[in-house]
C-alpha cells in the first residue's frame, strides 16, 4: 500500500514492489505486501530511499529484521541509501493482510483472520475455521502461540493443532 499524501514517481512504485517481495522474518509464507505492513517508498532529494514501514503491532519485534531485509534488497539493486521510517498511525489491521497472503496462511496451515465489515455488527461468538479440515468446530488453547499476533487452537473434529492469525 503507498501513502496518498505523495505523488508516487515510476522508481518509487519499483522499489516498493521489490521492497515488498522481502518475506515476512515470523511468517515467511507471507511477503512484507501480502502481510499488509509495506505503506510505501520516497525517493529524497538527496538520493536516498525512505521505506515506510508498520508495525503489525507496537513493540513488534520483527520490526528490525524487516527492516534490514529491506535495506539489503533496495541496496543490492542500486539504492546507495536506504532509510526505513516506522508509521504507527494508520495503525495496521488484520484487514489489511491481501487476500493472496489470506489464502497463503490457510495453506500454510494458519487459519487467517476474518475481515472485519466497517460499520456493520460484532460478532459475539468467533468461530475459526480449522485450515487442516475446514471445521469450524475449533477449541482455544493458548491466546499465544509462536509470536504474539497468533493463538494456538485445536480442532475437535480432526484434532489437528493450529495457529490462529488473530484478529486486530
Amino acid at each position: 500500500m503507498v501513502t496518498a499524501a505523495a505523488a508516487t514517481t515510476r522508481l518509487e512504485a519499483e522499489l516498493a514492489e521489490l521492497a515488498g517481495t522481502v518475506p515476512d522474518p515470523e511468517l515467511p509464507v507471507l511477503t512484507l505486501a501480502e502481510l499488509g505492513v509495506l505503506r510505501g517508498v520516497r525517493m529524497h532529494d538527496d538520493g536516498h530511499a525512505e521505506v515506510l514501514l508498520t508495525p503489525t503491532y507496537t513493540g513488534c519485534p520483527a520490526i528490525e529484521a524487516m527492516s534490514a531485509d529491506i535495506e539489503r534488497v533496495l541496496t543490492g539493486h542500486g539504492i546507495p541509501e536506504v532509510r526505513v521510517t516506522t508509521v504507527l498511525s494508520p495503525a495496521w489491521s488484520t484487514d489489511d493482510i491481501s487476500a493472496e497472503g489470506r489464502r497463503k496462511l490457510a495453506e500454510f496451515g494458519i487459519a487467517p483472520p476474518r475481515p472485519h465489515s466497517a460499520g456493520g455488527p460484532v460478532p459475539l461468538t468467533l468461530s475459526v475455521r480449522c485450515p487442516h479440515c475446514g471445521s469450524t468446530d475449533t477449541e482455544l488453547l493458548s491466546r499465544f502461540s509462536s509470536t504474539a499476533c497468533k493463538a494456538l487452537r485445536r480442532c475437535v473434529a480432526c484434532r489437528e493443532p493450529f495457529d490462529h492469525f488473530k484478529e486486530l
